[in-house]
Order: structure tokens, then sequence, then C-alpha cells
């Protein structure tokens, strides 16, 4: 069956009908591969991308999607790619693996990155719908190394793909990569302060005078979506958004004109919080929604506030959590202080394939020692977890 599949490499999803990537992306229906929908590989979230300059040639983000088709032109299975001149953005940090190479003698950039760009969030990176015929996802990979080889890239990087796909990539001879966030999961909870009582009395108070120093002397949480969603929010945020990334990275990836665009894509998929004094907004941060998961992105303040980055970041998004009845939040990378605050340790993954096959086997050993390191890593961080036993009495 795979002998009647092709494939072709288009430089933008303006050349692909929503309808058909997203077939692929978010096939309708049941979970696939273990989930629902994801907004960071749906067509309207990539092509805003595009569309305002966030990625492309200038950005060192070059689109070069790969799609596989069947033997009549129907679009099976695609992948959103990039060849990548630097390695910004990405959240699974290869840099000295760039400086080792180099050192050696060799070339790393170009490199053929598979993501949803500046989202370290976990997704189906091998995008196959689900009536594709047999070997659809075999022709996907082929079809990335093939293009991996004509863009005479050094290799190819996969981030953050779901464990089926790890476990396909690693199938086909990728080296995989393991790497830890930091997730609230929602165990049924009746309200926030439900959740609160599973936590040790020392946390829950903690968490709790956070709160009210992080909204003390009038500060106000607004929470919106959908049709609530307005130019001015967007205004407002931006200047936040632009301000953090100055101070943290020096260049922030998302132009001001993404932010209207995937607005109004997919206002129903985002929920912006924003911390308002008097009649000024001071904070914000923006989630976008999943069906099962809030993911939680970029955040920004004109203001320095105690607390206010836990409150608009981690504690509004829980709260709206466990009210519609998400199944976990997840805070982007990074953060062991978010353990403190409720949220558990998880394994993510990232996988790898380079040309040169001793440079492969090298990080192959390399991700394999790194592995063992992280599984201890997490291993103490499960144990000290700030849960209260179950013996421990309940105290406000």
């Amino acid at each position: 069956m795979a002998s009647t599949l092709s494939a072709r490499i288009v430089s933008s999803l303006g050349s692909v009908e929503a309808e058909h990537w997203d077939a692929c992306a978010n096939p309708s229906g049941a979970p696939f591969d273990g989930e629902r929908f994801n907004p960071f590989v749906s067509h309207a979230f990539l092509f805003a991308l595009e569309q305002s300059g966030s990625v492309g040639r200038k950005t060192g983000w070059s689109p070069v999607h790969v799609l596989v088709e069947d033997a009549g032109g129907r679009l099976v299975a695609c992948a959103p790619a990039y060849l990548k001149s630097h390695s910004l953005g990405e959240y699974v940090f290869d840099q000295s693996w760039a400086q080792a190479y180099e050192r050696a003698g060799g070339r790393y950039y170009p490199k053929l990155q598979v993501a949803a760009p500046f989202t370290p969030v976990t997704g189906r990176r091998l995008l196959v719908s689900r009536d594709a015929p047999e070997g659809a996802r075999e022709a996907l990979i082929g079809a990335m190394r093939g293009l991996r080889q004509a863009a005479g890239a050094s290799s190819i990087h996969v981030a953050f793909p779901t464990q089926a796909d790890a476990r396909a990539l690693e199938r086909s001879g990728f080296v995989l990569r393991g790497g830890e966030q930091f997730h609230f999961l929602n165990e049924g909870y009746r309200d926030f302060d439900d959740f609160l009582e599973t936590l040790a009395a020392r946390k829950r108070k903690a968490i709790r005078r956070e709160r009210r120093e992080a909204l003390c002397d009038g500060l106000a949480i607004e929470r919106l979506t959908g049709a609530e969603l307005t130019p001015a929010h967007w205004d407002a945020f931006f200047a936040f958004y632009m301000d953090t990334g100055a101070r943290k990275w020096g260049r922030p990836y998302l132009t001001r004109a993404f932010f209207d665009l995937v607005g109004a894509a997919m206002a129903d998929r985002i929920l912006l919080v924003m911390a308002r004094h008097g009649r000024d907004y001071v904070a914000g941060a923006i989630n976008f929604l999943g069906d099962d998961a809030i993911y939680g992105r970029n955040w920004g303040a004109l203001v320095d506030r105690p607390f206010l980055h836990f409150e608009v970041c981690y504690y509004q998004a829980i709260d709206f959590a466990i009210r519609h009845g998400y199944r976990r939040v997840e805070a982007g990378a990074q953060g062991e202080h978010k353990l403190a605050r409720g949220y558990r340790p998880v394994l993510t993954w990232s996988a790898h394939d380079f040309a040169d096959r001793g440079f492969h086997a090298a990080i192959d050993d390399y991700c394999r020692r790194e592995r063992a390191a992280l599984d201890a890593i997490i291993a103490e961080q499960e144990a000290s977890l700030p849960f209260r036993k179950t013996n421990e009495e309940t105290t406000p």
C-alpha cells in the first residue's frame, strides 16, 4: 500500500486546505493516539504564525511542511516542518550538540525541525488521518528523511511528540531524549478550595496568602474568551509580552499581527487572563484551550508585584480547569517552583536523527545517560510533592 503514496513539500500552509490539514491534525471523533483536539497543530494556529511573519525565512524558521497523499491526491498524513538556521524558540536545548558537531568540522545548520514553533506542548507531530492507508506514518517519516537529505540538513529534530509518535520514531531509528515539565492534574475537584484541601497545611496556607497578596490594593482579574476578546485587549497583552520577552530573551518571537490573526481564527480556543488596576490592565497571560487541557503559553506584566505571576498564570488556570472540567493544565516549560503549587512532574519527549551516523551514536549514548539522571530527579520530586499524607488532619 505504501507504494501508492507520494510525498511533497509546501513552503506555506496557504497551499493546503484547512479542512484537509485538520483532518490529519485533529481528527474528529474519539481520541486518536490518546489525544483529542490540540490547538497548536491546527491549520489556524500554524498559518497565523506564517501570515504574521512570526515564522519565515527572516526569522530562521522556513516552512517546509511535509505532505503525504494517496493515489487520488488525498492528504493522508502531514508534518509541520521548518528548516532552521539556529536553535531558538524550540525549548529542547541542543546548542551544545551544535557546538560539538561544528568543532568536529561539521555544519549543524540548517537542521530540520518538526514542531509547533515557540510551543513546548506535547502533541501529535506525525499527523496521520484516522482512515489513512497502512504505511502512511512510515511514508511520512521517510519523506522527512528525504527532505533532510535534499536540503543538506544535518539532522531532524521532532519536538514534544506524543508517546505514540515518539515510539514510532524510535522504531525507525531516531534517538529519544527525555525532558520534564510540570502539569496540574484535575482529580475531579469540586472547586479550588477542594484542591487546596489535598495539600499539606503549610502549602495550603502559603497559596492562600499568595493569592491575597497578589490581588491586594484593588487589583481585579478578568478572564476573557471568544467574542469578549477585542483589539484593545490584544494591544494591552502585547505590551506585557514585549516587556517580558525583552527582559528574558532579548527578542520576542511573536509579532503583534499574530495575536490579531489567531484571535480572529480561534477565539473560542483562547483564554486571556488579565489583571486590571482601575481602568488599566497591568498584567496578563494567554492560554489556549484543547478539549482535555488548558495550555498556558505567554505572560507579562508592567508592574512588579509579589505572587502576581503565580495568580495570573497558575491559580487562575487551575480554577478555570476545575470549573470547566479540563483534565489538566500545562503551564509551559521549566519551573520547579510549580511543584510547590500543586503541579506534578511529567516526562516529555523529543526525537532526533542525524545524517552522520557516528554523531548519531554519540547522541544516543548521551541521551541514555541523561535520561537515567532525569528519572532520578523525577523520582525525588515525586517523593516531595506538597500533597498531604492520608493521616494528616485538615486545617484551614
